[in-house]
């Protein structure tokens, strides 16, 4: 004979168990699994204290079988199923078997705490009407087992009484709790004096996720008239939730009257056999599909729960490529980065302050050779070159040889200002990058060249004689054709004073302009002199300048490509890390996503065996 399809996912669910090593879970669905195989339907109910819980159970059984009262009068569960003659027993153990409640504060994980064995051979027979009473209260005992000859159960339905849960988890709410996973279904009861509350809302959600079939039964409308509008302000509110849940309005205290009088009528008024039909026809007569359905949400429970993990582990592997190692990577490049925007910095510095030093040099260098040209041409104003040239000349060496000592003195002092400056910004990847005692070369100041004296014309003997006599002629000539009108010779003691004093005259002026003749070419000459230094020595710094410039920037440039090395290598170190890491983790997220996917299509199977959205009627 074929299994079921549901069977086959429930296998499934358990090989799956048994591959992840989850042997409890595996435990508790085989034990679940034989429970779904067998012939009984379990039906659990639930409620909180006063609500009726009892009271409707003896309505269903037409007699007094669980004890009812004010206070909490049911503290361990009753299991009432068919027997051909009423019995009932006490089976040993603890009460309250070791079950938390979850996040919702109902149900943990839904899967597996089944309720405990139900064969003992150390249990106690009482009477079916005792049996409860003297239970509760007793801690040494698990469960109270009812057998009844009723019609109700002779088809396989197992009616099972639990305490009354509380807001806490005490005792009695976690043996409530107890009975859950091994529920078909499940009866919630509350009275019909108010709406559904916020608790029992969430209550029945928490029912819900751990068995698809829950039924609401709103107990003793005999004691509100207006029980109709609170029946369905509820139906009203479960569909506002979204909570597939049927519910039964009833009056215990009217059955169990209509029970001892066999008044049909007021059987029909208490509600109890809508109640009946619904646990006869559409639990039991629909047995395959509740079981279908069980099965499924316990598959897909497990599912999720073996799930669970292995999304956690997958988001850590994710994660995990943003470790340590991909940190360290990242530093790097990042110092890298800006190695590079710095060595680019330290070269755009270099070439700023050498440009602005060449500048100064050329700035400096010339001003000291103006000062120089300034004096010699205030020297010569009055100084005759024929005489005071060699003591102009070793002046005018000498402060070109201060201002080529003075000027070269500056570069060096400012080079060694710009390394400084330097090494201070590189000092920060490499301390010891250099000195500028390593870079900058002495500077020895070149010998002046000779400086040629002016061409100086000599004013001889003759060329004094001829200049007087030159100048005593038109004198002479002129003052004697003057005094001629007055009668005298051309030749006469005026004429002959007048050329002697045009000659001397002559002889003075002539000096003079031969004077000036040889300062400005002295003065030309300096100039001259000056200028060829400044060329030949500012030709000379700047290219002492350039080599300068030159080594820095070659020793920057090392420093960088050593520095870029360094960092390289260490990335490139990390990099086949995190290479062979992530090689590693891409090997073991595809095994857990794998795995992950066949929980998932487990998952769906199962949640296509127990759609959450049936209010009445299990067919699906």
């Amino acid at each position: 004979m074929k299994a079921s399809p549901w069977l086959d996912v429930l296998d499934e669910a358990i090989r799956s168990c048994a591959a992840h090593d989850r042997n409890d879970l595996v435990a508790r669905l085989r034990a679940r699994r034989a429970e779904l195989a067998g012939p009984k339907i379990r039906v659990v109910v639930l409620g909180a204290r006063g609500q009726g819980k009892s009271q409707l159970l003896n309505g269903l059984l037409g007699t007094t079988v669980c004890e009812v009262g004010a206070d909490v009068t049911t503290t361990v569960p009753t299991v009432i199923s068919y027997a051909s003659e009423p019995v009932a027993s006490l089976v040993p153990g603890s009460p309250v078997p070791l079950v938390e409640a979850g996040d919702g504060g109902l149900v943990s994980d839904g899967v597996g705490h089944g309720a405990p064995a139900l064969e003992s051979a150390d249990r106690t027979v009482v009477s079916v009407e005792s049996a409860t009473t003297l239970a509760n209260g007793r801690r040494d005992v698990a469960r109270v087992e009812v057998g009844l000859p009723r019609a109700l159960l002779e088809t396989g339905l197992t009616l099972i009484d639990t305490p009354p849960y509380g807001t806490g988890a005490d005792e009695h709410a976690r043996a409530a709790l107890a009975a859950l996973p091994s529920a078909d279904a499940v009866l919630l009861t509350t009275d019909a004096t108010r709406e559904l509350s916020a608790a029992e809302l969430e209550v029945l959600d928490s029912v819900l996720s751990v068995c698809p079939t829950v039924a609401v039964v709103l107990t003793k409308t005999d004691l509100v008239p207006g029980w109709r509008r609170v029946v369905e302000r509820t139906r009203d509110r479960l569909r506002q939730q979204g909570l597939p849940v049927t519910v039964f309005p009833v009056s215990s205290a009217l059955r169990l009257i209509a029970a001892r009088t066999n008044d049909t009528g007021l059987n029909d008024e208490s509600g109890y056999p809508a109640l009946v039909s619904y646990l006869h026809h559409e639990l039991m007569g629909n047995a395959d599909v509740l079981r279908r359905r069980c099965a499924g949400l316990l598959a897909g429970l497990a599912a999720e729960r073996i799930a669970r993990p292995l999304r956690d582990r997958l988001a850590e592997l994710q994660r995990s490529g943003d470790g340590e190692l991909f940190a360290r990577y990242r530093a790097a490049s990042t110092q890298l980065e800006r190695l590079q925007r710095e060595s680019a910095r330290w070269q755009t510095m270099l070439s700023d302050e050498v440009a602005d030093l060449t500048a100064d040099l050329d700035y400096d260098l010339r001003d000291r050779t103006r000062r120089i040209l300034r004096e010699a041409d205030e020297y010569f104003e009055v100084a005759d070159p024929a005489k005071d040239w060699p003591e102009f000349e070793e002046w005018l060496r000498e402060n070109l040889t201060a201002a080529a000592e003075a000027n070269s003195g500056w570069l060096l002092d400012r080079f060694e200002w710009i390394t400084r400056k330097l090494t201070g910004a590189i000092a920060v990847h490499r301390p010891d990058a250099f000195a500028p005692e390593d870079v900058l070369p002495s500077l020895p100041v070149e010998e002046i060249a000779e400086l040629k004296g002016p061409n100086i014309e000599r004013f001889s003997l003759g060329q004094k004689l001829f200049v007087g006599m030159r100048g005593s002629y038109s004198g002479l000539l002129m003052f004697g054709l003057a005094t001629t009108l007055a009668g005298m010779d051309l030749i006469n003691p005026i004429s002959i004073g007048a050329g002697v004093a045009f000659g001397a005259k002559s002889v003075f002026e002539e000096r003079g302009t031969r004077l000036k003749r040889r300062q400005s070419a002295a003065r030309t000459a300096a100039h001259r002199y000056v200028d060829d230094f400044f060329l030949a020595y500012g030709k000379e710094s700047k290219d002492t300048v350039r080599l300068i410039h030159r080594e820095l920037r070659d020793r920057c440039a090392a420093v960088a490509q050593e520095l870029r090395t360094e960092i390289s290598e260490a990335a490139a170190r990390v990099k086949q890390v995190i290479d062979a890491e992530a090689a590693e983790r891409g090997t073991a997220m595809r095994e857990v996503a794998r795995r992950i996917d066949e929980l998932e299509l487990l998952r769906r199977r199962a949640e296509a065996l127990a759609p959450r959205a049936v209010p009445r009627g299990l067919t699906a």
